[in-house]
């Protein structure tokens, strides 16, 4: 598998197969129960392995005619 699909994978990793072990209430991150944290923490890391994927891809390289 290339590179980008193993960047791909690990957000569904993380937010999926993580949340079986982060389902706890009592340490809190950033004021939310640990779960809910988590979750956006995942989401953030989702949001730049995304932005590194798009810049990874070479159909999306400047200069190419569509």
């Amino acid at each position: 598998m290339s590179l980008i699909k193993w960047l791909a994978l690990i957000p569904f990793i993380g937010l999926l197969g993580g949340t079986y072990f982060a389902n706890k209430v009592t340490p809190y991150l950033f004021g939310m129960p640990f779960l809910l944290g988590y979750c956006v923490i995942w989401v953030v890391i989702t949001t730049v392995i995304m932005v590194v994927i798009y810049k990874l891809d070479p159909r999306n390289r400047e200069g190419d005619a569509q």
